[in-house]
């Protein structure tokens, strides 16, 4: 649904250190919300704003909800499985287990999985949900009902596989779903619930899930059902050395160069990963205008790189952050994934590869740029939607005299204040639209269904 001018009421935030994120940054500032919007942001006392809610943010640190750009919520369930495996192999021993859920276990999933990132700060997030067992309900609607009972602004991916391993794919014919039903159902998808209006809380992407699970056919007509829809398109690409021989070995080409021979890249399309890049791919990305959701933690605990985040963002390429799954990037925190990617840039190209502002840039704007909303989210400015996040830089973190070094480096300092289009979602570290211990309930419950579902078969 689209947000609406007394969405939030009004409110006042005043003596917080402001960073606009886009420009200036104003320490003793004040942001004024108005409904769903952001009515003055400056430095100084406030001004006086009748019958507004005053916070004060002595102390603290206000910046833009950050926006995650790649997740999948499902995984929740699914935690703690081969941790010591690489993708593929994680992968193979995942896919089975996955084949079981049902929309019981997506909704609780998704319930933990999103009050986790909005208690990290997380004000817009997107999910690719590309495994749907048949018969298991309606998997993709759960997952939008958790966002809307959390809060949170939402932009899920319709995801598909067609490639099962009788064709030479990588998963079990059991997970995968042929063309023509999945551009019926993505189709489907968007109709029922895309909101492309001004302050929209729910935008659906069209989103085949990879190089090695997806036909040419399908990638070719979701590109073709996305565009004629006006939606985005997303898929992983280039996450490991396995892919680009993979896609070598079929087509000749690397992953960039397949996806661009087939009409995937452009300003409305944004990719997952990018680990293992060449320079001309570098390149052609920033050309197109072409996205990455850079995952370090997720890439790191699977082995998989190192993303040139350093070189992307040279060359002009929108890169936004993202947690990935749960079941590759255990409890990871969108927050601190700020920290995980300015060190893993300085530990491959030196400390001054990734400063802290740069990579609260690319948390909050990169990632609206990602998702096509640089002008409504990503920045604290007039006229922009009211998610923000306001932090505590007092207590131990007042040792640090740059209170955006205290956010991205070490320890992510605690969460004053979440507001989601003006409306509290987060307030001192607890979640308030729904009762956090029971959504952390929902997600351990999830994991438990969703084992005993697959005890069932295997």
């Amino acid at each position: 649904m689209a947000g609406g001018k007394k969405a939030g009421g009004k409110k006042v935030i005043e003596n917080a250190y402001v960073v606009t994120v886009s420009g200036d940054e104003h320490p003793g500032g004040h942001i004024v919300i108005d409904g769903d919007r952001i009515a003055a942001v400056g430095p100084g006392p406030a001004p006086r704003v009748d019958g507004a809610e005053r916070i004060d943010g002595t102390g603290c640190l206000a910046t833009p909800g950050l926006v995650n750009t790649h997740h999948h919520l499902y995984q929740w369930a699914a935690q703690g499985m081969a941790v010591d495996g690489t993708l593929f192999e994680w992968l193979v021993a995942s896919y089975r287990v996955w084949a079981r859920m049902d929309a019981e276990v997506v909704r609780d999933a998704a319930t933990a999985g999103l009050g986790w990132l909005a208690l990290s700060g997380c004000t817009t997030t997107t999910d690719h949900h590309y495994v749907f067992p048949k018969g298991r309900g309606d998997l993709f609607a759960a997952e939008i009902e958790a966002a809307a009972e959390i809060g949170v602004r939402f932009h899920p991916c319709r995801g598909s596989m067609d490639r099962g391993r009788s064709d030479g794919g990588l998963p079990p014919d059991e997970v995968v779903e042929n063309l023509d039903t999945v551009l019926a159902e993505t189709e489907a998808a968007i109709d029922r619930h895309h909101d492309a209006s001004p302050g929209s809380m729910l935008r659906v992407a069209v989103a085949p899930c990879s190089p090695f699970s997806v036909s040419k056919e399908l990638l070719v007509a979701a590109a073709e059902l996305a565009r004629a829809k006006g939606v985005r398109l997303h898929t992983h690409l280039a996450e490991t050395l396995d892919e680009e021989e993979h896609t070598k070995r079929h087509f000749g080409m690397t992953p960039v160069e397949y996806m661009d021979s087939i009409g995937w890249l452009g300003g409305d399309v944004w990719l997952a990963h990018c680990v293992h890049l060449h320079d001309s791919d570098i390149a052609r990305l920033a050309g197109t205008g072409t996205g990455v959701a850079h995952c370090p933690s997720s890439n790191a605990r699977l082995g998989a790189g190192i993303a040139r985040v350093a070189h992307l963002l040279e060359a002009g390429a929108p890169v936004g952050l993202g947690v990935d799954g749960a079941a590759s990037a255990e409890l990871v925190p969108l927050a601190g994934e700020l920290r995980q990617a300015i060190y893993m840039q300085r530990a491959r190209y030196g400390p001054t590869a990734l400063t802290a502002r740069q990579a609260l840039e690319m948390a909050t704007l990169g990632g609206a740029r990602c998702l096509g909303r640089q002008d409504e989210l990503g920045a604290l400015e007039p006229g922009r939607l009211a998610d923000v996040a306001l932090w505590r830089v007092d207590g131990f973190h007042a040792a640090v005299d740059d209170p955006v070094v205290a956010l991205a480096f070490g320890q992510t300092p605690p969460l004053a204040r979440l507001l989601v289009g003006g409306r509290t979602v987060v307030a001192d570290g607890e979640l308030v639209t729904v009762a956090q211990d029971a959504a952390a309930r929902r997600g351990a419950d999830a994991h438990r269904r969703l084992m005993r579902l697959a005890e069932e078969v295997l």
